[in-house]
């Protein structure tokens, strides 16, 4: 296997036709790509190709445990790096290239990931500076170090959705490997149904993320400050303070306020409790 040969990984829930017609823009970059169906039913969409191994799973086992499965596959088939991907990832095969020609061009001892610039609905600006080092990035677009991946212990499980990326990022640092963003390559990301809104005169992003997903958030945020606070703390008290300014926006801004604050809550009573997984489950760390 060639040094940079790549593989990909691409978590499959209930996708539309358009979201398995993405596969097409970046297939011709993989040596071969990792399906991971999460779906209530195999999907009638799916694109025949020699590059694609697909598995579908007996029920939604979550986006860490696909991750994993993704990665394991490619380890067992001798690749060192891994693209991972959403099934709405808009990514194609310029990006895919270029994050490649970063790979064979710098010293990749110490490199975890790299990921392109996530175009997201933000007010902030992009950074002028090319490559600059994070404590973690969104999963979407991200090429892996596989190495470091099996270093780590790879994606969390238990976290089942939400902060999986957040934690693989920390988890990564904290064993001295590099998180880096590639500023100079940009990926198009659609966060949620995020929207600029009007707020008595001031312009407010707000997310419109569902109930579920709200519990997800609030729990695994809560979950993430607990193993990386002694380590991370002023990153980690931003993410709880950013929680919070969620719930506000949810409160004034935000749809089906009830049954979002009301998943909050239950999302912080099962922290407490020490569930995890699957919403429904039962599990204990």
């Amino acid at each position: 296997m060639k040094k940079y040969a790549l593989a990909g990984v691409v978590v499959l829930y209930n996708p539309s036709k358009e979201n398995i017609e993405n596969i097409n823009n970046y297939i011709d970059s993989l040596e071969k790509l990792y399906v991971i169906d999460n779906s209530e039913k195999e999907s009638e969409y799916l694109i025949k190709s020699p590059k694609i191994f697909y598995q579908k799973n007996p029920t939604n086992l979550g986006i860490a445990t696909a991750l994993n499965m993704g990665a394991q596959l490619a380890i067992k088939d001798n690749f060192n790096w891994l693209l991972t991907l959403d099934q709405d990832s808009k990514i194609n095969n310029e990006i895919v290239s270029q994050m490649l020609e970063y790979l064979r061009k710098n010293n990749c001892k110490n490199i975890g990931l790299i990921s392109p610039y996530h175009d997201i609905v933000t007010f902030d600006k992009k950074p002028e500076i090319k490559v600059e080092k994070k404590l973690e990035v969104m999963t979407s677009g991200n090429i892996i170090n596989l190495k470091a991946y099996e270093v780590v212990g790879g994606f969390k499980d238990w976290l089942f959705i939400d902060c999986v990326d957040i934690e693989y990022g920390m988890n990564l640092n904290l064993h001295n490997y590099k998180v880096l963003r590639l500023n100079y390559i940009v990926m198009p990301h659609k966060l949620g149904n995020s929207q600029i809104v009007n707020f008595f005169g001031k312009k407010v992003i707000i997310s419109n993320h569902n109930a579920t997903r709200r519990y997800y958030m609030i729990r695994n945020t809560l979950y993430v400050n607990e193993l990386y606070k002694s380590k991370y703390p002023k990153y980690c008290h931003m993410l709880i303070r950013a929680q919070l300014g969620q719930i506000k926006r949810i409160i004034f801004l935000e749809d089906d306020k009830f049954q979002k604050i009301k998943m909050t809550i239950k999302g912080v009573i099962d922290y407490k409790r020490k569930i995890t997984g699957k919403l429904g489950g039962n599990k204990h760390v």
